[in-house]
């Protein structure tokens, strides 16, 4: 209606070609009044009557083709300004678009509390240790390992009888880190035909642990598993690192692209070995593809469960612990259940995720993520990337969680529980939970004496291997947030029980979404529950398919089927080498 009024009052204009009613005056420039229909009709008659036809047709012509030009112009205009305007309100439509999005709030403390009750009372249906795993695998027919030497064509490369040189690496991070970082070394000496220096740690400011290969590795046990395999050395010898000053930093040192294949280490890493007889390669974290020769691959595998054997002082005291641990779990035949508990301070914070503390929880955690990692997080909006991420599986699960979880699976409050972690975020307030369901809960601190402990305090990596290895031989390990411990566990238990993972790896989007339902009966959660562990359990089977030089996964996470050949008839292999006592339990 306000356009048609618009037009209705918008004056008229004509302009004549000769002159206003052809008396051959000037055209008035005024706008003339409005006329009659007649009259305009007449003019028109004029008009044709005096220009040509042709002309006519050519300027019709012209007309239509600059009108659709007007149009097309008009058009990429409209487009212009609307990409414009989209820019300029994108951060406002992402909010509106993150606003619809489903948020996940903390509220299960809320569902313990409603569920308490039932959790208290049902022991009925108890899941025995001994019948958690399902399914079930054969030991299959033993394949000889290939010949794994560095004597031997590599591409078109050959590699000479006596080794090239030595190599020097530095391993980073934490101690599955390292140990990926050692066995990959090992494999990259045999690629090059290279004698190994046992290889450095790099101080991790986040783990700040100091301890060398010696401190959490038997190096004597180490250099003899692999003799015939690599040659490995404790150190340079004096001839080689005086040409360079006594100063390691003085040799040659090359920075290798990450998930390097051979052919690499063939064409480029090895023409330097051979000129200036020894290199130096740091940083060395996934320097080394998954996809390798067989008998490449072999290498990782030896160093990994047989040459890697933890050093005196750790051995002994994670036997005791492994001795007291089955001791306490005599109610369930001396099985019991480990879980990998990412609850601390640094990790909760790092993932911007938000419990049930509040805002001085959050104002802590603020404080914390901008001590530790300056202004990283500022751009973020945490709230939202709190509730997003929750959703999406991604927050650590708290101790009352796992506890939530593992009591809807069946495992009642006469399970032993081995809880592997570093000093969690307000400990005491966020244990009681747990320890409330499971009151036979237990960790180092608890099992060792503070004399025994002692030596490993201020040392992580010493303190991770104490974990590990009372962690190996659980009948049930429970990973909660993912990382190189669980993943080097899962590969080691799979290599250890025939190839079955025994694990548990909740799906924590579906587990959230079950602890976000106010509504949910306590029958129902178990119900989901059961179907969580049965697909963990199948998924503790899984091998992938292997074809030469087609590895895409983790070969320390999925073991077989190339350290297929390792495993021998005898139970106690695999424990004899990181033990080298007791048999592990079955």
């Amino acid at each position: 209606m306000a356009i048609n009024t618009i037009m209705k009052n918008k004056p008229y204009n004509v302009v004549s070609s000769e002159g206003s009613g052809g008396d051959g005056n000037p055209p008035s420039s005024p706008p003339s009044p409005r006329r009659q229909t007649s009259g305009f009709s007449q003019c028109r008659r004029r008009l044709r009557s005096k220009v040509p036809l042709q002309y006519f047709r050519k300027y019709s012509l012209a007309a239509g083709i600059f009108g659709r030009r007007n149009i097309q112009f008009l058009l990429l205009l409209f487009f212009l300004y609307f990409s414009g305007l989209m820019m300029c309100v994108g951060r406002f439509s992402n909010f509106l678009r993150h606003s619809r999005e489903p948020i996940a709030i903390y509220k299960s403390h809320l569902l313990l509390e409603k569920f308490w009750h039932d959790i208290e009372t049902d022991n009925s249906t108890a899941l025995e240790l001994s019948s958690v795993w399902q399914f079930k695998r054969r030991m299959r027919v033993q394949k000889p390992c290939p010949v794994s030497t560095a004597r031997r064509h590599l591409g078109s490369v050959e590699v000479s009888s006596e080794p090239t040189g030595y190599l020097i690496v530095e391993a980073n991070g934490g101690l599955n880190q390292q140990r990926s970082a050692i066995c990959n070394a090992v494999a990259v000496a045999g690629i090059l035909n290279a004698v190994l220096v046992i290889p450095s740690f790099g101080y991790n400011s986040v783990w700040k642990d100091p301890s060398e290969f010696r401190d959490i590795y038997d190096e004597d046990h180490f250099i003899a598993t692999l003799e015939g395999y690599v040659k490995v050395v404790k150190e340079l010898p004096n001839e080689l690192i005086s040409r360079y000053d006594h100063n390691i930093t003085n040799i040659p040192h090359l920075r290798v692209e990450g998930w390097a294949p051979a052919k690499h280490y063939l064409g480029k890493v090895y023409p330097v070995l051979q000129e200036h007889g020894v290199i130096r390669i740091a940083p060395f974290a996934n320097r080394l593809a998954m996809n390798v020769p067989s008998h490449i691959q072999l290498l990782r595998c030896i160093t990994n469960y047989r040459a890697l054997r933890f050093s005196s002082p750790i051995t002994t005291v994670a036997q005791k612990l492994l001795n007291r641990m089955i001791e306490r779990s005599s109610m369930t035949g001396g099985k019991y259940v480990s879980v990998h508990l990412r609850f601390e301070e640094d990790m909760v914070a790092f993932s911007c995720c938000l419990y049930d503390g509040g805002d001085a929880e959050k104002f802590e955690m603020d404080s914390f993520r901008e001590k530790g990692w300056k202004g990283k997080f500022k751009k973020k909006d945490l709230d939202f990337v709190a509730g997003r991420n929750r959703i999406d599986g991604k927050c650590p699960l708290t101790p009352l969680e796992v506890g939530m979880m593992l009591r809807g699976m069946g495992f009642d409050n006469n399970t032993s529980i081995y809880l592997a972690s570093g000093k969690l975020y307000k400990a005491e307030q966020n244990l009681a939970p747990l320890l409330k369901m499971f009151p036979l809960l237990y960790t180092k601190e608890s099992l060792a004496t503070s004399d025994e402990l002692a030596p490993f305090q201020g040392y992580s990596s010493r303190l991770a291997a104490l974990d590990y290895t009372v962690c190996l031989f659980s009948e049930v390990f429970v990973t909660t947030q993912g990382g190189n411990f669980p993943h080097f566990l899962m590969g080691h238990r799979r290599f250890l029980f025939n190839g079955h993972a025994k694990t548990i790896k909740p799906d924590k989007r579906m587990l959230v979404g079950l602890l976000e339902n106010m509504t949910i009966s306590w029958k129902d959660f178990k119900d989901d529950m059961d179907a969580m562990l049965l697909e963990s359990d199948r998924k503790g089977m899984m091998i992938p398919r292997v074809r030469k030089f087609n590895r895409k996964n983790s070969i320390y996470t999925f073991p077989l089927p190339e350290c297929d050949c390792l495993q021998s008839h005898d139970s106690s292999l695999g424990l004899n080498h990181t033990l080298n006592a007791l048999e592990p339990p079955r």
